[in-house]
């Protein structure tokens, strides 16, 4: 199981990809447009603001990948970082509203499996 969960994890983070690869400019989605916004279009961030969410769309990648192989490997951190980078990308994904609302119950999901999936004995063992 603990295999199923960090794959999950893994790739929950690649769509955070997309929200680094649109605001450098990296790939030209149809579906996803450059734009410099945020919260639905209520506030303009500009170039620079919107990169700097752009990196943080890269740091949750980042983080949902070392999370789900620290699962795989039965690393205990596994739990924490998982549940910090599940509530920034949270954050981010409401920022990111309405194209990040899927992310968002994605998030939700992980952050309550956490809270309660210990008691529930749904959590896999780890080292």
């Amino acid at each position: 199981m603990q295999y199923v969960i960090g794959a999950f994890l893994i790739l929950h983070g690649i769509p955070h990809l997309v929200g680094f690869t649109i605001p450098f400019r990296l790939v030209n989605l149809e579906e996803a447009p450059y734009k410099t916004t945020i919260l639905g279009g209520r506030i303009d961030l500009g170039d620079y603001g919107i990169r700097v969410m752009g990196l943080l769309w890269l740091a949750g990648a980042i983080g949902f990948l070392l999370a789900g192989v620290g699962l795989m490997l039965g690393q205990p951190w596994w739990q924490s970082l998982t549940l910090y980078v599940s509530l920034a990308s949270f954050v981010i994904s409401v920022l990111g509203w309405p194209d990040s609302r899927i992310g968002l119950i994605i998030n939700v999901v992980i952050i309550l499996y956490l809270i309660f999936g210990g008691d529930l004995g749904w959590l896999p063992a780890t080292q």
